[in-house]
């Protein structure tokens, strides 16, 4: 048994801490992980409907082949935890760089379907892994009272490596004149598009080995005097000693770490880790990548043509990328769970306004849906009204949660469930949204609302507010209410984890 030792009282006459810039690079070059997930995970955006063509799929089995990278990615986010613990945070970031630069060459080389997926799943894999990793090792490098802000890079990178990924996209087809139209050395524009991620995966792996080890992982492995050497260099801790000691108050050295302690004899897993699977399953419920994912597909429904579609794609991830610095901006001033229930409201109403703009539709002689006049330009609008409060809200804080929220001890392997939690529902959405929109788009994104306000329903009742919490403060069995009644400068009680 471990007994969290509580931070000390806050001095009101203690200089604020200030915001360093090793720590803020160190945290970019971890999130650059983050930039080869939401590169890899949404590439398949502009390649879909040429993949669908040059390999004859039916609308479930593209479902199937899109969304396959998806549950690989539950299956690396569900290993990288255990590994992590066992050979550290830098090496699990290395081993993502080699897992992306595999299958993107594979990828783009691919001779049929199931050679594609395969690939895919390799990338998987990857994706998994440096989701897991690099909100860990930014919460385990960023001071407390910035701890949001650096977290946000993550969800940041993802959606710059979105973005990034459908302007490659469009060139990529543009200078082909379509994605199934040969490019250069008589490989087509869809199969370039794969092979694009090559070039970040290898920054990626090089970034990773000049980062320093996890100070919290080094105190696991009895490596104190470089845990507090990294304390006082990177993060500007004042007393680097004095913060180890806590670190191993609540985390132990050279222990085992492994997925039974994440168990609990009433419950099954500890409540934490039910809110922290929770909170994936809502973000991904809530139809984000139903969006992200089919974007063209969806626009060219809404009447545009696939070169226009890939434009208003673009302002879409633009868009997305802006309002994650809003999230940036607020983190650490109103809380993390004040945005998560500002988002719920405000994606909650704009999916039900793209659901009210479907019961509009009409379909033609060859059964394809279609939208005209001032319904098309409402679910366009609020297809992009979704984007802005998702980009601000959900995408970024559940990332940021999922990385500080845990106790020490139990962090790397309860954040690992949660995240291949997020990816299996992710899977779920990706896989489905071909066969639902077939059945009817009313109905799809009417389910999507309803899933976003029983979010906010779970927020409000058991998701803590973290702000201003030190690592070392985090409770396996949060009260009801998600502890945000707590004086946040107030010392923490005393813990007792089993």
């Amino acid at each position: 048994m471990h007994v969290a030792t509580p931070s000390a009282p806050v001095d009101p006459n203690a200089p604020k801490p200030r915001l360093s810039r090793r720590v803020i690079a160190i945290s970019l070059g971890a999130a650059l992980g983050g930039f080869l997930f939401g590169f890899d995970s949404s590439v398949v955006n502009g390649a879909v409907e040429a993949m669908q063509h040059d390999f004859a799929l039916d609308d479930a089995f593209t479902g199937i082949a899109t969304a396959i990278a998806l549950l690989a990615c539950a299956f690396g986010a569900w290993f990288a935890g255990q590994i992590a613990e066992k050979f550290g945070r830098i090496r699990v970031m290395v081993i993502s760089s080699i897992a992306f630069l595999i299958s993107a060459i594979g990828s783009g080389l691919c001779m049929g379907v199931w050679d594609l997926m395969g690939w895919r799943i390799v990338g998987g894999l990857a994706i998994g892994a440096a989701s897991v990793i690099a909100p860990a090792y930014i919460a385990e490098v960023a001071p407390s009272a910035f701890r949001g802000r650096l977290g946000s890079l993550q969800q940041l990178a993802i959606v710059a490596g979105m973005l990034a990924s459908v302007v490659s996209d469009q060139a990529f087809a543009g200078s082909a004149g379509g994605a199934s139209e040969v490019l250069w050395l008589g490989i087509e524009a869809w199969r370039w598009m794969f092979i694009a991620a090559a070039l970040p995966a290898l920054i990626y792996g090089g970034t990773s080995l000049m980062l320093p080890e996890s100070p919290r992982y080094l105190v696991s492995r009895g490596q104190t005097r470089k845990a507090a050497q990294i304390l006082a260099d990177f993060t500007g801790e004042a007393d680097p000693a004095g913060k180890v000691q806590q670190i191993r108050a609540t985390m132990g050295e050279g222990e085992k770490r492994s997925l039974r302690d994440l168990t609990h004899p009433r419950y099954g897993l500890k409540p934490i880790v039910w809110i922290g699977i929770g909170l994936s399953v809502f973000q991904q419920f809530s139809g984000a990548n139903a969006i992200f994912y089919y974007s063209v597909m969806l626009f060219k429904t809404v009447g545009f043509t696939e070169s226009q579609s890939f434009w208003i794609t673009t302002i879409t991830n633009v868009t997305l990328v802006a309002t994650t610095f809003i999230a940036i901006g607020l983190i650490d001033k109103v809380g993390r769970k004040a945005l998560l229930v500002a988002g719920s409201i405000g994606m909650g109403l704009s999916l039900a306004a793209v659901a009210m703009s479907f019961a509009h539709a009409t379909r033609d002689a060859a059964g394809d849906l279609s939208l005209t006049g001032i319904w098309a330009w409402t679910a366009l609008i609020f297809a992009n009204v979704f984007v802005l409060f998702y980009g601000a809200t959900w995408g970024p804080v559940t990332w940021v949660l999922l990385g500080e929220m845990f106790p020490n001890r139990i962090r790397a392997t309860a954040l690992a469930v949660g995240a291949a939690a997020q990816w299996v529902a992710n899977f779920a959405v990706t896989a489905t949204f071909p066969a639902l929109k077939g059945w009817s788009l009313v109905g799809t994104y009417s389910i999507y609302t309803v899933i976003v306000f029983v979010g906010l329903v779970f927020c409000l009742k058991y998701v803590p507010e973290t702000k201003g919490r030190e690592l070392e403060d985090m409770d396996d069995d949060p009260p009801a209410g998600g502890a945000d009644s707590a004086d946040e400068d107030a010392p923490a009680p005393a813990l007792a984890t089993a």
